[in-house]
């Protein structure tokens, strides 16, 4: 649990950074997935998601 709170801590704190120093870019990044298909978007979000449990997984053997 530790380690779960300690990456969603992380997450947070990237992610805020990120809308606080590049307020704009970020408006335009949200603009531009909106546009995208949802399938796209889908695909991108499982592809991200499995290279992060890959992440994991090679940092914890």
């Amino acid at each position: 649990m530790t380690d779960f709170l300690t990456a969603l801590g992380l997450a947070l704190a990237i992610e805020g950074a990120l809308y606080g120093l590049f307020p704009n870019a970020m408006r335009r990044m949200m603009a531009r997935a909106l546009a995208e298909p949802a399938e796209s978007i889908r695909i991108g979000a499982l592809i991200m998601a499995a290279l992060g449990v890959g992440l994991v997984w090679l940092a914890r053997s």
